[in-house]
Formats: structure tokens, C-alpha cells, sequence
């Protein structure tokens, strides 16, 4: 009987242990669920005391996207500003897509946010794989593009198959993009691994325009030296539908 009533005790005891060990991760769960709630409604009062509360900036939400990235990508321009200059932020922090806090201010045109991370934070503005000029080439802000290039971002960084961001600027229709960019020193001889060059680009998305320019611009820098020839259609089997390509 004794032996009974002590296993007993020992269980009711371990039960209380469980339940206040559940009740200290609610307590700890709180502030982090207040912060990316705090980011998603531009609440930047909140953000900043709660980070003088100790909450890590560099949180996550549910689909792994850093809060700053959140933020630049909800256009939560306050929240942003906070957490940019948080003690102990990681500018490079990625979501599983691979895109850090600088292309998604790229991405947005989002200028003020990148000069507080390149001028204030010194944020690295070049990326292996995709990076923030091909972000700000691929939506036209030109303005964003300027920075970019003037403070040594590489004119013809090479996505993950070779696609550069004049090539994005190409597909999307932005001439004046396209202008900026072989100003400041784009090559038009590059091929993606495709084997597509940004004439190429122009034409498959019918950018008529662009790909006139192009060919203009190709005849006075290289002469009578001939243009890349078109990249070969990819192959369609009978009866189905085309596949889109991972530029």
C-alpha cells in the first residue's frame, strides 16, 4: 500500500512538473508570436520594445522567411526600419527560396530600406546565384539599379543557370532597364544555360522593341561581327502542354 501511494505522489508530482514546463514554453512562445504579428501590421513601436525585451530579430515565420524579409515583402516600412537596425541582425539570412532582406527590397523598389542596409549595416550587395540587381532588374527600378551598380554590384551576375539581369530586364518589358544597364557596362555576348542570350529573352517574351535596340546596339559595338545565333526551341512532345523554365 505504501509503495502505491509513493508511485502515486511521484506521479502526480512529474504531472505538476510537465505542466509548468508547457506553461514556461506558452510564457517564451508569446513575445516571439507577438513580434511576427508586430511585422506583419507595421507596428513598429512594438517591434522595438519588444526587441529591448530580448525577442531575437531574426525570427521566422511559418514558412521560414526571416522577419526583415517579411517586411520588406509586406511593404512594412516602420517594422523594416526597426529590425534593419536591430544589435543583432543577419542581413544575409535567407528564406528557402534563397532570397535575403537586399533582393527583397530590390523586388520592391524599396530604395530607403536598401540605403539603411548598404550605407548604415554595410549589407553586402552581391550574391552567389540570384542577387539583388537581378530582383531589381526583373520589376524595372531603375532607380534601385542605379544604386546597385554604383555602389559595386556585379553588372552581369549569373543566376543559378546563367541568366543575367539584363536578361530580366529583357523578359519584363523594361526598356529603360534594359538602357541603364548596357550603359553601365552589360555584355550582350552572355548565354544562360540554355543557350539563350538576352536577344533571345526579347523575342521569346515579345519585347519587339527591346530586341530591335538590342540588335541596333549589337551592330554599333561589334560591328559586322554576327550576332549570337537564336537559341534552339526546346523540344515539345505531341500532345502536351509546354513546360515553363526555370530562368
Amino acid at each position: 500500500m505504501f509503495d502505491l501511494k509513493m508511485r502515486r505522489m511521484a506521479s502526480a508530482m512529474a504531472l505538476v512538473g510537465l505542466s509548468a514546463m508547457a506553461g514556461c514554453a506558452l510564457v517564451q512562445a508569446a513575445p516571439a508570436d507577438d513580434m511576427r504579428k508586430a511585422v506583419e501590421f507595421d507596428d513598429g513601436n512594438t517591434v522595438q520594445k519588444l526587441l529591448q525585451k530580448g525577442v531575437d530579430p531574426n525570427l521566422t515565420d511559418n514558412r521560414g522567411n526571416p522577419l526583415l524579409v517579411l517586411a520588406l515583402r509586406e511593404k512594412s516600412t516602420k517594422a523594416a526600419k526597426v529590425l534593419i537596425k536591430a544589435k543583432n541582425i543577419d542581413l544575409d539570412k535567407t528564406n528557402p527560396a534563397g532570397e535575403n532582406a537586399l533582393m527583397m527590397a530590390a523586388l520592391q523598389g524599396d530604395l530607403e530600406s536598401m540605403k539603411l542596409m548598404v550605407d548604415g549595416e554595410e549589407a553586402e550587395v552581391n550574391k552567389k546565384g540570384w542577387a539583388p540587381l537581378h530582383y531589381a532588374a526583373t520589376n524595372g527600378h531603375n532607380d534601385v539599379v542605379k544604386y546597385l551598380v554604383d555602389h559595386a554590384a556585379y553588372i552581369d551576375a549569373e543566376s543559378p543557370n546563367g541568366t543575367t539581369p539584363l536578361m530580366m530586364a529583357a523578359r519584363g518589358g523594361h526598356i529603360d532597364t534594359v538602357k541603364l544597364l548596357l550603359d553601365e557596362g552589360a555584355d550582350l555576348r552572355l548565354k544562360n544555360q540554355q543557350g539563350m542570350t538576352v536577344i533571345d529573352f526579347a523575342e521569346q517574351y515579345n519585347q519587339k522593341e527591346i530586341a530591335a535596340g538590342l540588335k541596333s546596339r549589337w551592330q554599333k559595338v561589334y560591328g559586322n561581327v554576327p550576332a549570337p545565333a537564336p537559341a534552339p526551341k526546346p523540344w515539345t512532345p505531341p500532345n502536351s502542354q509546354p513546360q515553363p523554365k526555370p530562368y
